[in-house]
């Protein structure tokens, strides 16, 4: 299907509502829930999919921006964990190469003994990651000396720097590759919406038979009959878990993972940093992203389930400090462009402690109920395809949706595929996330108008023709990510945005709300906790 051909949103929500009976109906539009999504149309199942709030709006837009095999895991000896990981990334940089690439990394070693014992610690194990990569590792794992590491990462603390590991991984853009499988999916027949949640479930002799949702825009309520719901919603699985009145405890324990925003100036060249192991036993990673530089993350537990989650004082302290001990330049809260969080759906065991969230699991699980309802949390970005594998597994396993041979995604090419764009993913945003559709992004008015670098009003425009945008929050947030690589530019620039939007939409668009929904939230992205006083 080609842009020109794509349906609009109101073409879904009425197919949505129109439509006698679908195979599946997946709640949740993150990246399990597309990926399930896109899996199950692929195999030529009907297939809808409700989002609450907006493709990638929690968690699947707020992570680190790393496609990685997870050097972690391999700490923990999970090597299955990792194996699987170096297929999925490997599939998913050649599915995607506009939005997923490649990214090398230093591992700096510092102290007396970092040149041979650190150094070679860390090392055997990285090159065992290039063993398990096999034909799919990135680039060859190297050992450095101190000014070699300095040269590839100018940003780097040389006060004590004994040298350095430098493997490969990847990084991508999250949010926008969540779009790309939402319209992947349309293209194959998917009625996929956003801003439609999911109210209510329907049984029929204890069994589910549909799912009720409801058309945040235009207030209307649908019974949508299904042999089988997927319940994909990341942290808030259990609540839709208690629409079913399933009876067993809570999977999730959610963590909180903080990350700071700060100029590139801070880490400059096109390597990220990863520090294996901080001074409270965590990691740390600073990545250049979309011309800013990522620090993070946090791993905090939580108890409550907020839609958008701010960062704890400690947090801050903590991203702050460590990155002072291994950056030349140390960041300072007056630093600071942004700063975001996101929820984790970290798998509880039964009967454990969820207070250090660090020992919960980070691998998927799966739970089909008594009433038919199938569940999937946990997991990472880099494995969504192989998680949707598994979940349609359980589901055809359960008799609840027809036998369909798998393997169906492992070589489709996503929207805006296979065209790789000429810069990298760490060089400031522009053309190149487009890919393919490049082309059709310039031929729309605005072309020559830009609101801020790399956002052009062409760029606004596309958003709301192709890519379901209907807030100033879905363009600057998630179709742009300035609000998450500069808030308070994002701010500025949002005025200029709901008017475009206006004319796009029309009179149903409501441009003073989404105007002062999106101030609010961009306050909140500039926001740091009070300093202790002192």
């Amino acid at each position: 299907m080609s842009a020109a051909q794509q349906p609009a949103r109101r073409d879904l929500a009425r197919t949505l509502a129109q439509f006698p009976a679908w195979d599946l109906v997946v709640i949740g539009g993150g990246a399990t829930g597309l990926g399930v999504a896109l899996d199950a149309a692929a195999r030529g199942l009907s297939v809808a999919l409700v989002e609450a709030e907006d493709f990638a709006k929690g968690t699947s837009s707020r992570a680190t921006k790393l496609v990685h095999g997870g050097v972690r895991y391999l700490a923990q000896g999970n090597l299955r964990l990792v194996r699987e990981a170096l297929r999925e990334r490997a599939i998913l940089l050649r599915n995607a190469p506009h939005l997923a690439q490649p990214l090398p990394f230093l591992l700096p070693v510092y102290g007396a003994k970092g040149r041979w014992f650190d150094q070679w610690f860390y090392g055997s194990g990285l090159l065992l990651y290039d063993l398990l990569a096999g034909r799919q590792r990135q680039g060859r794992t190297e050992f450095l000396g101190a000014a070699a590491a300095v040269r590839l990462a100018p940003g780097l603390q040389v006060r004590g720097l004994a040298g350095a590991v430098r493997y490969w991984d990847g990084q991508f853009d999250d949010a926008r590759l969540a779009l790309a499988l939402a319209r992947t999916a349309i293209a194959r027949g998917a009625s996929v919406l956003n801003h439609c949640a999911a109210v209510g479930l329907n049984h029929e002799g204890g069994r589910i038979a549909g799912v009720v949702v409801e058309d945040r825009e235009s207030g209307q309520r649908h019974a949508l009959r299904t042999r089988c719901v997927v319940n994909a919603t990341g942290v808030w699985v259990d609540a839709v878990r208690r629409m079913d009145r399933a009876p067993r405890g809570d999977l999730v324990a959610p963590s909180q993972g903080v990350h700071v925003v700060v100029d590139r100036d801070f880490l400059p060249g096109g390597h990220a940093i990863l520090v294996p192991k901080t001074r409270d036993g965590r990691v740390l990673f600073a990545v250049p992203w979309l011309g800013k530089t990522i620090l993070g993350t946090t791993d905090t537990p939580r108890h409550d389930l907020p839609l958008e989650p701010e960062p704890f004082r400690q947090e801050i302290e903590f991203i702050l400090g460590e990155g002072a001990r291994y950056l030349a330049r140390a960041p300072t809260r007056a630093d600071i462009r942004s700063v975001w969080v996101g929820l984790r759906p970290l798998v509880k065991p039964p009967n454990e402690d969820p207070g250090d969230t660090k020992a919960l699991s980070r691998e998927h699980a799966v739970l089909v109920e008594r009433s038919g309802l199938v569940t999937v949390t946990g997991g990472k970005w880099t494995t969504y395809r192989a998680m949707a594998e598994d979940v349609l597994a359980h589901c055809m396993s359960n008799q609840l949706l027809p036998a369909r041979p798998a393997g169906a995604t492992a070589a489709l090419s996503l929207a805006g595929a296979p065209a790789c764009g000429e810069r990298p993913l760490s060089d400031a945003p522009g053309l190149h996330l487009y890919g393919t559709e490049a082309p059709i992004v310039q031929s729309m008015p605005g072309a020559d108008r830009e609101l801020a670098p790399g956002l052009s009003e062409a760029m606004v425009r596309f958003a709301v023709r192709r890519e379901y945008a209907r807030s100033v929050e879905d363009v600057l947030a998630r179709r742009s990510r300035v609000l998450f690589l500069d808030a308070r530019l994002a701010a500025s620039i949002a005025a200029r945005t709901a008017a475009i939007l206006a004319e796009e939409l029309g009179k149903d668009f409501d441009a003073g709300k989404s105007l002062r929904d999106f101030r609010e939230l961009a306050e909140r992205y500039c926001r740091l906790p009070p300093q202790p006083a002192q």
